[in-house]
């Protein structure tokens, strides 16, 4: 439990002290007008309350990745809580805020827009595509994962049983991606955000009653897994990708755009998307001590499951005998909410990324579904396969980890030469570090894994440590002739 301790302490020095300095580093100016004010359309461009920012934003990147991802991370070991801790801190809260604030700066762009100012039309061209078949994937995810829990919560799992809440959660979507921003997102969003937020306090308070005997940082970070039925898996780079939204996320950088057209003031931009990332690894770290109770001192008997348990079935089993009948609650809540409001604004982003990319303005009712119709049919094209596969879930879910992360990469690239380009000194390090590291991360697992090339996993830590040098190296040739 001190590991666990020490760790929290940290993601709130964190952001007090790092996150003020990357602040202070990209010079938000409170007098530059936004495009909340700027381009208000009443559609997705909505001046929206701060708080009220920072609640959609935090579910808006959350959904039920914290948690999750923690609980499969967990499996790993106390390696967990350090990649959880350094991960947020210095990527992924750095990420969102750089997302985040370049769109305030570019009248709220979206990723492929921004990518494209920094990294060329070409790129920008690779990350529309890129980014739109993430978020379908995500949708798709997202719709999927809650409607096979409603259906066997309706004690009636047939296949038609879960293609009528797939349909149900489906039609939702469609509505709330097609209305503006604050009648739908803006109203129930922030209450699903505060019940996250609620069950993590209350589940970290359980911590401390229990004080449970968990493995610590200083016990040895080798990989834990195997013991429990994680075989195969390195830790690097396989919990990199694992523990996603908990540390970094390119999804995030997907969301961000969407509440930078909210923000009334660049002042705003530290507590709501950095701020959301720090929150939102609280939450990761709370989940992932759970899950290291469950797997490693004898949890998974006392709630009444075993160590093969998935992720949801450790929510629901945990939340239920810790915190009783409102536990379940929360824990449908976090299973079945969570995820479709991920899934919505996945849509959502989707709809406004191919906009931005064709000039087509989002205020007529008529142009949002010229857009987003073709969306709807790819989405129920990638249902089929899920439903028409028996793997199909794990396939999409396996390929959505990877092009998550390496989305994150791309946005790190684009924040580091937009340092360079700003003359920031060598305040470039601030990204450049991450994003050398996630360019490892990402072409180490597509390398290794079963899903990519499936090369021998003996060879990950001198792939993955010859990436980062080259990386780095390729960078410094392309500053020396920028910088000349």
């Amino acid at each position: 439990m001190l590991s666990f301790l020490l760790c929290i302490v940290a993601l709130i020095l964190g952001y007090a002290l790092y996150g003020a300095f990357v602040d202070r580093v990209f010079s938000p100016d409170p007098n530059r007008v936004t495009p909340a004010i700027s381009k208000t359309d009443g559609v997705d461009f909505i001046p929206l309350p701060t708080w009220k920012v920072f609640m959609i934003q935090f579910l808006n990147i959350a959904g039920t990745g914290p948690i999750f991802g923690a609980i499969m991370g967990a499996k790993f070991g106390p390696a967990s809580y350090l990649w959880i801790v350094l991960g947020c801190i210095f990527a992924g809260a750095v990420h969102d805020y750089f997302v985040g604030m370049l769109s305030l700066r570019h009248g709220g762009a979206g990723l492929p827009e921004l990518v494209g100012s920094y990294l060329g039309n070409g790129t920008r061209k690779v990350m529309l595509v890129f980014s739109v078949v993430l978020l379908l994937l995500v949708g798709t995810v997202f719709v999927y994962s809650p409607a096979l829990i409603l259906g066997d919560m309706a004690g009636d799992g047939s296949r038609a049983a879960i293609m009528l809440w797939v349909g149900i959660i489906f039609i939702y979507y469609i509505v709330a991606t097609l209305l503006p921003i604050d009648k739908i997102i803006g109203k129930i969003y922030p209450v699903f955000a505060i019940a996250l937020l609620f069950m993590a306090a209350a589940l970290m308070v359980c911590l401390f009653i229990k004080w449970p005997s968990l493995p610590e940082i200083w016990d040895g970070l080798q990989n834990r897994g195997p013991s429990i039925g994680l075989k195969g898996q390195p830790i690097f780079p396989c919990l990199f990708i694992t523990i996603a939204c908990g540390a970094i996320s390119g999804f995030h950088a997907t969301q961000s755009p969407l509440m930078a057209r909210c923000l009334k003031n660049e002042k705003l931009g530290r507590p709501v998307f950095y701020g959301s990332m720090i929150t939102e690894g609280l939450v990761a770290l709370i989940w992932a001590a759970v899950s290291s109770y469950f797997f490693f001192d004898g949890g998974a008997a006392e709630v009444g499951s075993d160590l093969g348990a998935a992720a949801p079935t450790v929510v629901t089993k945990v939340s239920q005998s810790w915190l009783g009948i409102l536990g379940g609650i929360l824990a449908v809540l976090g299973v079945v909410a969570a995820p479709i409001t991920s899934g919505d604004t996945a849509f959502r982003s989707a709809r406004l990324i191919i906009a931005d990319f064709v000039k087509v303005d989002q205020k007529p009712v008529h142009n949002r579904l010229m857009v987003g119709i073709p969306l709807f049919v790819a989405a129920s094209a990638l249902l089929w396969f899920n439903v028409a596969n028996a793997d199909g879930f794990n396939i999409i879910w396996r390929y959505f980890g990877w092009a998550n992360q390496t989305l994150a990469t791309f946005a790190l690239w684009t924040a580091t030469v937009y340092l360079v380009k700003n003359k920031k000194g060598s305040w470039y390090l601030l990204t450049l570090l991450p994003a050398a590291f996630m360019s490892a991360v990402c072409l180490t697992f597509i390398c290794i894994d079963k899903t990519g090339f499936h090369l021998p996993a003996s060879i990950n830590l001198s792939l993955g440590f010859g990436t980062f040098l080259a990386a780095l190296a390729l960078f410094f040739c392309w500053h020396r002739k920028v910088c000349k």
